[in-house]
């Protein structure tokens, strides 16, 4: 699907899905989240795009095609690890179970990349040689694969703040997670990323890294949350092109977030610099990326919804139900 495709959803967006009639309300960054009485969870996936600790923009259908994809992973993946999924009442919504969700973010990571301060090319470019308690030899080179796949746990940050990298023993030592805790959800983490890369490579695409978050639920078991392998929280990178990018030394083929991300840096310093406006244009290819990226990982069609509906007036009528239930 190409840009210009997409002009007829230029203005069809959820930027936000703050509904009064559903109670205990948090805005992510992300997601629009409701707690309901009888013990479940209402997530809502916006369009908007964060990255450097601020919402950059929105970008149409982003939302839909994030529950899409988690929804597919999800799936091929509940034999690896059990997840917080209910039912899928719209296009943008997932209804879940609510955990206590553990303090720290679970990030594997097969490739020396990444653009935001805390992922290891940008601290190895800094000099740093030791990265989440793991040791880096010099003469590494920009997205060259890792002698293995490693593990890099960080704090989780309230929006506006910064993610801290953390080692697996900083994760304990600090009282985070015991260290059969640690040990458990390092395994599943684990699995998981091998069962993503597995099935990524079948689709011609290099699952680069991604980010994990669980959560406990009333047992104390570990149930992977959120979202799983989406665009947002992993990085993909196309497998056919991506050695003779590495050769000449220039950024992989891509088709996450990082097309934003790149975008942002080349504008200004986004730690220091106000970040100007995103073009239309951005906004429409970034559109685009998403949903390719949808059809190339799930290997399905992506359903385009009738732009005649507004998103927000669709999901408030799919919600109906829930709205009895949060008396």
């Amino acid at each position: 699907m190409e840009a210009a495709d997409l002009k007829p959803f230029a203005r069809y967006t959820l930027p936000e899905a703050h509904l009064v009639e559903l109670p205990n309300y948090y805005r992510g960054k992300v997601r629009e989240n409701y707690d309901l009485p009888d013990g479940t969870r209402i997530l809502i996936a916006s369009d908007r795009i964060s990255a450097f600790d601020v919402n950059l923009a929105v970008i149409p259908l982003k939302g839909q095609v994030l529950t899409g994809v988690a929804r597919y992973w999800f799936n091929e993946t509940r034999d690896i690890c059990p997840n917080h999924v209910i039912d899928y009442p719209d296009p943008n919504v997932l209804v879940s179970r609510r955990l206590r969700m553990m303090p720290v973010e679970i990030v594997v990571r097969d490739y020396l990349a990444g653009t935001t301060s805390t992922s290891i090319l940008q601290m190895y470019k800094r000099g740093d040689r030791n990265l989440y308690g793991h040791a880096f030899p010099d003469g590494l080179r920009d997205n060259q694969k890792l002698p293995r796949t490693i593990l890099t746990p960080t704090t989780k940050a309230d929006q506006g703040g910064h993610d801290a990298p953390l080692s697996g023993d900083e994760v304990v030592a600090n009282k985070l997670l015991t260290r059969q805790q640690w040990d458990q959800v390092s395994q599943v983490a684990l699995r998981l990323f091998d069962r993503g890369r597995t099935i990524a490579a079948t689709r011609g695409l290099i699952l680069v890294d991604t980010k994990y978050e669980f959560g406990f639920d009333e047992s104390g078991a570990i149930v992977l949350a959120d979202e799983v392998h989406t665009p947002d929280s992993s990085r993909y990178w196309l497998q056919d092109t991506y050695a003779a990018k590495f050769e000449a030394g220039e950024a992989p083929d891509t088709f996450d977030k990082d097309f934003v991300r790149r975008w942002v840096v080349s504008q200004c310093d986004p730690y220091k610099d106000p970040i100007p406006p995103i073009p239309q244009e951005v906004i429409l290819q970034a559109a685009a990326i998403y949903l390719n990226a949808y059809e190339m990982i799930t290997g399905a069609r992506f359903p385009l919804p009738d732009p005649s509906t507004a998103p927000l007036a669709r999901v408030r009528e799919n919600l109906k139900k829930y709205v009895g239930r949060a008396a």
